[in-house]
């Protein structure tokens, strides 16, 4: 079982940047992805962003394509989104999460989400 501890949420004002910290632990071996999923008040969660082991690959959510990016420090078993360019629509609590085939529907081990607001 993988245990993912999420970090770096925060208030900031439109415009603004933030860098969210996943660090994960346990039994990583089969967890060769890592993505960033967010959920608003009263919508589902939606995907934002995902990267394979080493950073090799990544993929993002269309709404926050050229504003973060997400990055995997293997030695660290640890994946940062940098958040730049934040907009209200982007307040959430995101969670980290992992999948052995970085396909969006087989992401599991959800943290416990750290809340972003942007006002």
């Amino acid at each position: 079982h993988v245990q993912l501890v999420e970090s770096g949420g925060g208030l900031v004002q439109p415009g603004g940047s933030l860098r969210l910290s996943c660090a994960a632990s346990g039994q990583i071996s089969g967890a060769a992805w890592m993505g960033w999923f967010r959920q608003s008040p009263g919508k589902e969660r939606e995907k934002v962003a995902a990267v394979y082991s080493g950073g090799l690959n990544a993929n993002y959510a269309d709404s926050v394509k050229g504003r973060f990016t997400i990055t995997h420090d293997s030695a660290r078993n640890t994946v940062y989104l940098q958040m730049n360019g934040l907009k209200t629509e982007d307040t959430a609590v995101y969670y980290c999460a992992t999948s052995y085939d970085g396909s969006w529907s087989t992401f599991g081990n959800w943290g416990q989400g750290t809340q972003v607001t942007v006002s």
